[in-house]
């Protein structure tokens, strides 16, 4: 089967009901992100749990039908307690919903959002941005003060968007997003500032995709800590995750690597201000050198080879040491200079 058939399955009407593989071994990658292939797999319901993981995935069904059968739609908070309060012997974690939901979607073949579940959001959104409501408001993002937009948790994005921006800027720290609409940076570069508040959830993926579709003149750029963490977070936007199975690539961005890089740790952040990488950290650079999704990404690998040889790592907050003005100059300056990758 080919790539681009692979990737419409959860499009394709006479599609093999089967189950998709969810592991690392059925999933590929390439320039639009990762993907899965066409191996399927079976549950032995011999095995101790696998009926409990059964019955949660036609749960989550049943609750889907009586959504769509009145019009409404729930996250997955709300499907874990729903599933709690009537069949608690067959639950005891969020994440075996969460899990028995990406089975469900790859049973069915289609997405999350087509079964009416609702994916929680964090994220907020501020800048040369104008969002019409389905209900007829219509919010400037630009005239919000210190507050910002929440990202909606309905992935359905009945909303219009308008903008004059030039770019988008996705951030990855809370601290970090609320200097810079204090500083109203928007209005010195003209953009769109984003953040999920770390890694990025679902929703916020979601209407980064939907604005790169809406404006796909506009570059996207990354601002992370100087460590494995910050480079999985723009990996997560780039490329997806596996985890979201046939879903991974409708969530997928060109982001640029802004910032910070080996170069700009090492240039402004002070010595003091580098901590060391924990075993978590050296345990998460290493995978993702091993990971498809970094093969053809030179620049990537060498940036975690680079943070392994040093063995530490720094955060965004650390450029204050040259004062609180400094981060909007230091931004300002890399995307003037196109330095990214």
């Amino acid at each position: 089967m080919a790539m681009e058939a692979r990737r419409s399955m959860c499009l394709a009407d006479d599609a093999d009901p089967s189950e998709i593989s969810r592991s690392e071994r059925n999933a590929g990658a390439d320039e639009e992100g990762v993907y899965l292939m066409d191996a399927t797999y079976e549950k032995d319901f011999t095995v101790r749990n696998s009926g409990k993981s059964f019955f949660l995935v036609w749960k989550v069904m049943q609750i889907c039908y009586q959504l769509l059968g009145i019009g409404k739609q729930a996250t997955q908070r709300e499907i874990f307690y729903n599933i709690l309060s009537t069949s608690s012997s067959y639950i005891t974690s969020q994440n075996q919903v969460n899990s028995a939901i990406q089975d469900a979607v790859a049973v069915l073949l289609c997405t999350r959002r087509s079964l009416g579940i609702l994916a929680s959001s964090k994220g907020a959104v501020v800048g040369r941005l104008v969002i019409k409501e389905h209900g007829g408001d219509t919010v400037d993002c630009s005239n919000l003060g210190s507050s910002s937009y929440p990202i909606s948790a309905d992935m359905n994005m009945k909303q219009h968007f308008y903008s004059d921006a030039r770019y988008i800027l996705v951030i990855e720290k809370d601290a970090i997003f609320q200097r810079l609409v204090e500083e109203r940076f928007f209005l010195k570069v003209p953009c769109i500032i984003m953040t999920a508040k770390g890694f990025p959830d679902l929703a916020s993926r979601a209407l980064l995709h939907r604005l790169h579709q809406e404006f796909p003149s506009m570059l996207i750029f990354a601002l992370v800590d100087w460590n494995p963490a910050g480079l999985a977070i723009i990996c997560t936007y780039r490329f997806g995750s596996i985890r979201m199975g046939l879903e991974a690539p409708r969530y997928v961005c060109d982001v640029k690597w802004l910032g910070l890089r080996n170069r700009d740790a090492l240039t402004y952040v002070p010595a003091t201000a580098f901590t060391s990488l924990t075993d978590r950290d050296m345990t998460q650079a290493r995978s993702l050198l091993a990971s498809k999704m970094l093969q053809n990404h030179k620049q990537y690998k060498q940036e975690i080879l680079e943070m392994l040889t040093f063995g530490q790592k720094a955060e965004i907050e650390a450029l204050y040491a040259h004062g609180y003005e400094f981060l909007a100059k230091f931004i300002t300056k890399k995307i003037v200079r196109q330095d990214f990758i």
